[in-house]
Protein backbone atom coordinates (compact mmCIF):
# COMPACT_ATOMS: atom_id res chain seq x y z
CA UNK A 1 0.00 0.00 0.00
CA UNK A 2 1.61 3.22 -0.63
CA UNK A 3 1.85 6.70 1.19
CA UNK A 4 -1.13 8.31 -0.96
CA UNK A 5 -3.53 5.45 -0.49
CA UNK A 6 -3.42 5.22 3.42
CA UNK A 7 -3.52 8.91 3.94
CA UNK A 8 -6.86 8.27 2.23
CA UNK A 9 -8.37 5.68 3.78
CA UNK A 10 -7.43 7.39 7.22
CA UNK A 11 -9.27 10.44 5.64
CA UNK A 12 -12.46 8.18 5.14
CA UNK A 13 -12.33 6.38 8.40
CA UNK A 14 -12.42 9.89 10.35
CA UNK A 15 -14.48 11.10 8.15
CA UNK A 16 -16.96 7.98 8.70
CA UNK A 17 -16.41 8.37 12.35
CA UNK A 18 -17.20 12.09 12.92
CA UNK A 19 -20.45 11.82 11.05
CA UNK A 20 -21.60 8.49 13.31
CA UNK A 21 -20.64 10.04 16.64
CA UNK A 22 -22.80 13.57 15.39
CA UNK A 23 -25.70 11.35 14.27
CA UNK A 24 -25.63 9.08 17.64
CA UNK A 25 -25.35 12.77 20.01
CA UNK A 26 -29.09 13.65 20.64
CA UNK A 27 -28.41 15.24 24.19
CA UNK A 28 -28.71 18.58 22.80
CA UNK A 29 -32.11 18.02 21.13
CA UNK A 30 -34.79 18.94 23.57
CA UNK A 31 -38.08 16.73 23.26
CA UNK A 32 -41.16 18.09 21.49
CA UNK A 33 -44.24 17.30 23.19
CA UNK A 34 -46.22 14.87 20.70
CA UNK A 35 -49.79 16.11 19.07
CA UNK A 36 -52.13 14.17 18.00
CA UNK A 37 -51.70 14.15 13.58
CA UNK A 38 -48.20 15.60 14.15
CA UNK A 39 -46.41 14.43 11.09
CA UNK A 40 -43.16 12.50 11.92
CA UNK A 41 -40.65 11.77 9.62
CA UNK A 42 -37.81 8.82 11.47
CA UNK A 43 -35.63 7.51 9.63
CA UNK A 44 -33.96 5.77 12.56
CA UNK A 45 -34.94 5.51 16.20
CA UNK A 46 -31.86 5.50 18.48
CA UNK A 47 -33.67 5.36 21.91
CA UNK A 48 -37.08 4.80 23.68
CA UNK A 49 -37.39 5.47 27.40
CA UNK A 50 -39.84 6.10 30.19
CA UNK A 51 -39.68 6.52 33.85
CA UNK A 52 -39.57 3.41 35.93
CA UNK A 53 -42.86 2.70 37.85
CA UNK A 54 -44.51 -0.03 39.63
CA UNK A 55 -48.04 1.08 39.16
CA UNK A 56 -50.23 0.85 35.80
CA UNK A 57 -50.75 4.00 34.78
CA UNK A 58 -49.84 6.73 32.06
CA UNK A 59 -46.64 8.04 31.94
CA UNK A 60 -44.36 10.64 30.17
CA UNK A 61 -41.99 8.64 27.88
CA UNK A 62 -39.27 10.30 25.31
CA UNK A 63 -37.96 8.95 21.77
CA UNK A 64 -34.81 10.43 20.41
CA UNK A 65 -34.53 9.37 17.00
CA UNK A 66 -32.80 10.53 13.82
CA UNK A 67 -34.80 12.25 11.20
CA UNK A 68 -35.24 12.23 7.43
CA UNK A 69 -32.43 14.69 7.03
CA UNK A 70 -30.20 13.08 9.45
CA UNK A 71 -30.73 15.50 12.01
CA UNK A 72 -31.10 14.31 15.75
CA UNK A 73 -34.38 14.89 17.15
CA UNK A 74 -37.06 13.90 20.45
CA UNK A 75 -40.37 13.93 21.31
CA UNK A 76 -42.25 13.16 24.47
CA UNK A 77 -45.48 11.21 24.61
CA UNK A 78 -48.06 9.34 26.44
CA UNK A 79 -48.39 6.21 27.03
CA UNK A 80 -49.36 3.39 29.80
CA UNK A 81 -46.17 2.27 31.64
CA UNK A 82 -44.32 -1.00 30.67
CA UNK A 83 -45.57 -2.61 33.89
CA UNK A 84 -49.20 -2.84 32.90
CA UNK A 85 -48.50 -5.84 30.56
CA UNK A 86 -47.74 -7.53 33.30
CA UNK A 87 -50.90 -7.01 34.91
CA UNK A 88 -54.08 -8.82 34.49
Amino acid sequence: MNKHTLLLTAALACTGLAGLAQANDTSTSQAVPYHYGMPLHVAKVVALTEPATHDCKVVTADMKYIDNTGKPAEISYQKLADICNLQN
